[in-house]
């Protein structure tokens, strides 16, 4: 299987804390609407599928077993309902400030 992010699903990906993996999902929800606010909608749907790749590698990842891998799975989930103009997950403007905290919190702990 191809991926976008070759060097993280060759390993490097599980070497990240959750927080720093989800700082980095959130880095790729921040280019899908930067690329959504420049109506450059080929690119957006490019990163949003970048996104959905990290979140998968963050599903597969055996350390969040139970109660975090259901919640990544929900994230997931609404993510997927705002991009497509759905009311479950929200605006997606809404969800930067969710990774957000992640991203600080990894960058805290360095």
């Amino acid at each position: 299987m191809a991926y976008q992010h070759e060097s993280l699903a060759a390993g490097r990906w599980r070497t990240m804390t959750l927080a720093e993996q989800m700082g980095n999902i959130g880095s790729e929800v921040n280019r899908m609407l930067s690329w959504g606010k420049r109506h450059q909608y080929e690119q957006q749907e490019k990163s949003f599928v970048r996104m959905l790749e990290l979140l998968d590698f963050t599903l597969d990842d055996d350390r969040w077993r139970g109660p975090r891998r259901k919640e990544i799975a929900r994230v997931r989930e609404a993510l997927c309902d705002s991009f497509t103009g759905g009311i479950m997950g929200g605006p997606l403007s809404s969800w930067p400030r969710y990774f957000d905290a992640f991203a600080f919190f990894a960058r805290s702990k360095k």
